[in-house]
């Protein structure tokens, strides 16, 4: 989701910028966005409960993660208070659970940022649960706007597991997509764009000397690294080495499959299974380049384990929703860079209902 910074002025609706509100958004914007997202998240989830021909009263849980607008995990310093690390969701839960009725759990990242942590990624509990093997070691790469892995060790336990961000998944590809096409495509559909170009050696030398797939994990990363600036200095190069759009697309969809293989370098011991989940998965131009980087282990996706991958992070927090309830830690220290294991989440209750029969 793109979220778009608007000026605000006599209480008509706000006009579109066209700036992204989280880099560009004034406080105004931010405020208004976040009651906003909470009632088109509120109206999404009566939806999916009408499609599922169940009713609000039915439902005992809704977890929430919200859209992100800002993340800030390396701490900045504080006269007096120390380091300050700090990220913001934004989706209002008190209006989803007001529309609904439904307990709401939101804001899963500030507590593990509160105990020391990234604050993400948060996954890495549900791909434990769900998709650890007892006698392979598996690789899980998330291709959302971020790209992310969780490592599973085969018959590890929680502590085993490893997790961080590579760098970009779909984040650039999709707004090179969007500038290049003057505002005709909002993605690089199937990779048909980059399946045309070649890649520029020079450009990807240059791309994957960048600082953050230097860093050791823990780690996450957003918009503050790979959004506007990052985009602007892309295109910049382009039109100064005057490189095709295809050739653009080709080398960055190079770039991000090569930084998630980069992960490789920080994990302590073998993948034998690459499983990737995401948007990005659609991309059958950046999934090539991801089966070459890991060639000749095998690049499978959740699908072939029997999962949906679109409703794969609903079903995680759903997941974390549920042992918040239930005053269970979630987070993954070894992951996120917590100093302890925490409870996730801030539950806001319901019309009518309170949460002992989920206890």
């Amino acid at each position: 989701m793109r979220l778009l910074s608007r000026s605000a002025g006599t209480g008509r609706p706000f006009e579109s910028k066209r700036l992204p509100a989280s880099t560009n958004g004034t406080v105004s914007d931010i405020c208004h966005l976040n009651a906003l997202l909470g009632e088109v998240f509120a109206k999404a989830a009566l939806l999916v409960i009408k499609k599922a021909r169940l009713r609000p009263s039915g439902i005992h849980l809704i977890g929430s993660h919200g859209q992100t607008v800002h993340h800030l995990p390396r701490p900045i310093h504080e006269p007096g208070l120390g380091a300050i690390r700090s990220t913001l969701q934004i989706a209002e839960p008190a209006v989803i659970a007001e529309r609904t009725g439904v307990t709401t759990v939101a804001d899963f990242r500030p507590r593990d940022l509160a105990a020391g942590g990234q604050g993400a990624p948060l996954t890495p509990y549900a791909h434990y649960l769900l998709l650890r093997d007892p006698k392979r070691s598996r690789l899980i790469v998330n291709l959302g706007g971020i790209s992310n892995v969780t490592y599973l060790p085969a018959g590890g336990d929680l502590d085993s597991v490893r997790a961080f961000d590579t760098g970009p998944g779909n984040m650039v590809l999709d707004a090179l997509a969007h500038r290049l096409t003057r505002g005709q495509q909002s993605m690089d559909r199937g990779g048909n764009m980059a399946a045309k170009g070649t890649v520029d050696a020079d450009l990807l030398a240059s791309l994957l000397s960048h600082r953050f797939l230097r860093q050791r994990p823990p780690k996450s990363t957003g918009r503050e690294e790979f959004g506007e600036p990052f985009l602007a200095r892309l295109l910049a190069i382009k039109g100064k080495r005057r490189l095709a759009a295809i050739d653009l697309m080709a080398t960055c969809s190079l770039f991000t499959a090569i930084a998630v293989g980069m992960a490789r370098r920080w994990l302590k011991g073998p993948v034998d299974d690459v499983i990737v989940g995401g948007g990005g998965m659609r991309n059958r131009t950046l999934m090539a380049d991801l089966a070459k980087v890991f060639n000749p282990t095998p690049v499978r996706t959740f699908e072939d384990l029997g999962w949906e991958s679109q409703s794969f992070e609903a079903v995680a927090f759903a997941l974390l929703a549920y042992q918040t309830v239930r005053g269970e830690c979630t987070n993954v220290p070894a992951a996120t860079g917590a100093k302890h294991a925490v409870i996730l989440g801030t539950i806001v209750p319901g019309n009518k209902r309170w949460l002992g029969h989920l206890r």
